[in-house]
């Protein structure tokens, strides 16, 4: 893990998760855990890394063996395996090449790499979820930079305060979303002729209600909801971020093209939801000389969890 040993100060017990659970030689003992549990499903992620070492071209076939080695013994088991093709492991190939997520080449490659999944797993995986938890990772890794790659704009305490807090988080997003759909009408044109499988997306959410029994509040209520799951669920339903973002964001926030819309749009058969905690939400008055912040971008004041 490059973050972890590049910034171990960054890890509070300075950890790294070079073995971490070991499922890559226990996942045999994982499975009939699960089994005994009576779990009938079970969500995992690929390693994108691990797949394509490099980010791009030649697949690893002892990658592809595990994964394999994985889904049957799952399926032999009873379990239905639920793929999660993308979980914050960006390649360190890509961030040096070209800074990962902040590049639109991303979003070829990380096409190319969910073509391999399919190819390689298609058959028995009817469950995919392109990405999990966008928000967290754009707010955590390009906004306060707690989490790798670990940017955010100078002044601030993070590993890397080269970036730009209110800009960068935005323009990952948008590069997610279009892999997204890239991702997803490739999976729809080729590897689902018998239409018995399922794509979407897995979000992150908590719940919000108004800190008091005020239209103001309320409002901010349905801004925290805005920015908290609907940057990336309106994308994908309807083809476009939330109204309120793009008024209050304004040009820090991509525009899609059209044909980019029409792609979004119903881009997600199935929907993950990752429930935490609930928050309160009050507004926030924001005046002409506001020096704005990713965490104020929403206009509202949440409460801790």
């Amino acid at each position: 893990d490059h973050f972890c040993h590049t910034y171990p100060e960054r890890i509070s017990d300075r950890t790294n998760g070079d073995v971490a659970a070991n499922s890559y030689h226990l996942y045999e003992e994982d499975v009939k855990a699960l089994k005994d549990m009576g779990m009938k499903v079970y969500r995992f992620s690929i390693s994108w890394s691990r797949i394509l070492p490099n980010g791009t071209g030649k697949p690893n076939q002892k990658g592809i063996d595990y994964y394999n080695n994985l889904i049957n013994s799952l399926i032999h088991h009873g379990i239905v395996p639920y793929v999660t093709i993308w979980h914050w492991d960006t390649p360190q190939a890509l961030e040096d090449k070209y800074g990962g997520f902040l590049n639109r080449q991303i979003v070829n490659d990380y096409k190319h790499f969910a073509k391999v999944c399919f190819e390689s797993f298609g058959d028995r995986v009817k469950n995919w979820f392109t990405f999990n938890e966008p928000h967290t990772y754009c707010c955590f890794s390009y906004g306060e930079g707690i989490h790798a790659p670990g940017r955010c704009s100078p002044g601030m305490d993070c590993a890397v305060p080269e970036g730009d807090s209110l800009r960068e988080p935005y323009t990952a997003g948008h590069h997610i979303l279009l892999a997204h759909a890239e991702a997803v009408e490739l999976f729809k044109a080729h590897y689902n002729k018998h239409g018995d499988s399922k794509i979407g997306m897995a979000f992150d959410v908590m719940g919000y209600e108004p800190y008091q029994d005020s239209f103001l509040d309320d409002q901010a209520r349905e801004r925290s909801i805005d920015y908290n799951l609907g940057w990336f669920l309106e994308p994908v339903v309807r083809g476009d971020y939330p109204f309120s973002m793009r008024s209050l964001i304004g040009d820090r926030l991509p525009m899609f093209t059209k044909e980019e819309q029409e792609k979004l749009a119903s881009s997600c058969d199935i929907m993950g939801l990752n429930y935490y905690t609930s928050r309160f939400s009050k507004h926030v008055d924001i005046s002409s000389d506001f020096t704005p912040k990713l965490n104020t971008d929403d206009a509202y004041a949440s409460s801790e969890s």
